[in-house]
């Protein structure tokens, strides 16, 4: 049945089923808003489909692979043989799970569900384009809309993401056979992540980076560990460098990288010494993986014909509650700017909804934790030392290595730390930094003592189960306070 000019309305329109734009739907309907949700491709945007859910996954079964046929010192000998396919397989099977219990959710709070893609024809409406043949389109009026487009891997000149040896994150994500080689461009965290997931796999992985250390960003003292794991896994690290171009060479590819005329820092780290050993570098591998960021989608939408403006970069500008410049339409999650992080996205979409409901809601960036998913773990939340001293704090900084800990000896994996910033006069916390076994879990600790206020004392008089990685940062807090058991204190 073609679908001709039908004109239909809702109080909220949501265009993008992602973190952000499902959470914001959902919400919504649960204020009993007239709630309708387009989404063009699959329920659970990137996040679920493509990106966090399945790459985590990946992840974990390569671990267990590799931690079983590397626990010889605690007296297991194996040698696993990897089904990729069955791995792929249940990998799907999880993401299966997940986006069916999102449309499942959606709809159990009233949420219109609607498949196409969404262009603005004014600030007061969409045309909603359905895919197939002769499903045409339709348009929809709207009192509010939430724009929850998400963002897509950034393309650099000559590696085409349909050529077949270039690949992006998603098509890394569903390979059918293991690379005997491969490239990797970019050694930020979705690049450190996928090449730990195929070193494992028994994959050559050669990182290539055009700054002069991995994971740009970061401090040091929490890099020094995942370098140092990568390098254990045999991943190679050419610094300084920029994809320039490739060709066909037999069965592979040639990549051929160019130190730029100056080799860029990202504010002089240590690893600047592994940096540009020659002016160009030729790399022969079974696939290249571009991993150098991604950019947002707001380029689709036709925003000019809604009058609401991106900056230079594509991004959608919002206030602390949302909001575009133009009043009644919002923008949340990746479209709306960094931090690109679909926690941070759920929350904007769920304050965009009860602002929209007229309830007292605002963004809150204070507390938002991050993590990398490499081997060790990074997790952080609050402010660093360095950004607390800027912001004009005396600060105290407390430390605590795993490798004192009881039980991450136990689990055969105890590098890293546990570090707390806080603020010396009052002791109130204000950031802390993890590296290490289950960083992205620990982190969350921290991050509610800095949402709730609470001090150093707070945190270390909390009593922590034994034996456990937790008790790392309450030892942590008592290393800043000069009263810790198991470390030496400052």
């Amino acid at each position: 049945m073609v679908v001709g000019d039908v004109t239909t309305g809702t109080d909220v329109l949501v265009i993008g089923a992602g973190p952000a734009g499902y959470t914001a739907a959902i919400r919504a309907g649960q204020l009993d808003l007239d709630v309708t949700l387009v989404e063009k491709d699959a329920y659970g945007g990137t996040c679920l489909n493509d990106g966090c859910i399945p790459s985590k996954a990946l992840i974990t079964a390569t671990d267990v692979a590799h931690e079983a046929g590397n626990a010889e010192e605690m007296g297991i000998h194996a040698d696993p043989a990897v089904d990729l396919a069955g791995m792929m397989g249940w990998k799907d099977d999880v993401v299966d799970q997940l986006t069916g219990g999102v449309e499942k959710l959606c709809k159990a709070n009233g949420v219109n569900l609607l498949e196409g893609t969404a262009t603005f024809a004014d600030e007061n409406t969409v045309r909603v384009s359905h895919s197939g043949e002769g499903q045409g389109s339709e348009t929809l009026e709207f009192e509010h809309a939430i724009v929850a487009t998400g963002s897509r891997p950034i393309e650099i000149p000559g590696f085409e993401y349909d050529d077949e040896p270039v690949i992006d994150s998603t098509q890394a994500l569903a390979l059918e056979s293991v690379p005997d080689s491969m490239v990797i461009v970019g050694a930020g965290y979705i690049g450190m992540e996928l090449a730990g997931v195929y070193a494992k796999l028994g994959t050559d992985v050669t990182v290539i980076e055009m700054l002069d250390s991995i994971l740009p960003g970061y401090d040091d003292d929490l890099k020094r560990p995942v370098k140092q794991r990568a390098n254990d896994l045999g991943i190679e690290f050419h610094f300084g460098y920029a994809a320039s171009e490739w060709e066909q060479q037999g069965d592979g590819i040639r990549v051929v990288a160019e130190a730029p005329d100056e080799a860029a820092a990202d504010g002089g780290s240590e690893a600047s010494a592994e940096a540009v050993e020659d002016d160009s570098l030729e790399l022969d591998a079974e696939k290249v993986l571009v991993a150098v960021g991604r950019e947002p989608v707001s380029d689709t939408l036709e925003l000019e014909n809604a009058g609401v403006e991106t900056d230079d970069r594509g991004f959608i500008g919002t206030d602390s509650r949302a909001r575009s410049n133009v009043e009644h339409i919002f923008a949340v999650g990746d479209v709306a700017g960094e931090p690109m992080l679909a926690h941070k996205g759920s929350m904007e979409g769920q304050v965009a909804a009860e602002v929209i409901a007229g309830e007292p809601s605002a963004i809150d960036y204070q507390a938002m934790p991050a993590a990398v998913f490499t081997e060790p773990e990074i997790g952080t939340v609050g402010m660093s030392e360095s950004e607390a001293d800027e912001a004009g704090f005396e600060t105290v900084v407390g430390k605590f290595p795993f490798r004192a800990s009881g039980r991450a000896l136990t689990t055969g994996d105890s590098d890293g730390f546990v570090k707390i910033v806080a603020d010396d006069d009052q002791g109130y916390v204000l950031g802390a930094q993890i590296v290490g076994p289950e960083a992205s879990e620990l982190i969350a600790e921290l991050g509610l003592a800095i949402e709730l206020g609470a001090t150093l004392e707070d945190v270390a008089t909390t009593v922590h189960t034994h034996p456990t990685l937790s008790e790392a940062v309450m030892e942590a807090a008592e290393n800043a306070l000069g009263h810790a058991i198991h470390t030496l204190n400052r």
